[in-house]
């Protein structure tokens, strides 16, 4: 499989990123009052998306690696900064209404409020770029654990955790669309 370079991988960037737009927007995740709903837990339309979007993803990378056509590149595991992260994620989502992918498809469905909410997203990135020396030294170097996978950690196969965490989802999904069902009487 030859690597796509060039002119053709703007033009299949330029796909598969308004394709992914279209679908955020057709999953109603553009939607603040989706979002907002997750959050008060009363509509769990963002977690089912994005359970559907992690089984698509992952079983296109097991294919693609499995066919020669991508590697493995594993990162290293840096718990304080993973934690970090995800909390200055979650407070951002909750302020914006928004993860910075549904934000910009937002964005692209014309929603002013999203717009004014990207600028925050560039101030944080620059602000995140110029205290990254910092980061590096005061957070990176904390509880690094280095390059590890699940399988490293379980001693199973990738596809069996894969498949593993396809059974937890179909699971999930199941049980919130009883919940789902049980809510609506």
């Amino acid at each position: 499989m030859l690597p796509v370079t060039g002119t053709a991988a703007l033009v299949l960037a330029v796909v598969f990123g308004a394709a992914f737009g279209f679908l955020l927007h057709r999953g109603r995740v553009t939607d603040y009052d989706t979002i907002l709903g997750q959050f008060r837990l009363r509509d769990f339309t963002v977690v089912k998306v994005m359970l559907t979007a992690i089984i698509v993803g992952g079983l296109g990378v097991l294919v693609l690696v499995s066919l020669g056509g991508a590697k493995w590149h594993v990162r290293d595991a840096n718990m304080l900064a993973t934690l970090a992260g995800a909390a200055i994620f979650a407070v951002g989502m909750v302020l914006y209404g928004y993860c910075p992918g549904t934000g910009l498809a937002a964005i692209g469905t014309g929603s002013v409020h999203a717009l004014v909410g990207a600028f925050g997203m560039l101030a944080g990135a620059i602000a995140y770029a110029f205290s990254f020396p910092w980061v590096r030294e005061n957070i990176l170097a904390v509880w690094k654990l280095g390059p590890l996978t699940l399988p490293d950690v379980t001693g199973l196969p990738a596809v069996a955790i894969f498949f593993g965490l396809c059974l937890l989802a179909v699971a999930l999904f199941g049980v919130l669309e009883v919940r789902g069902t049980a809510d609506s009487r």
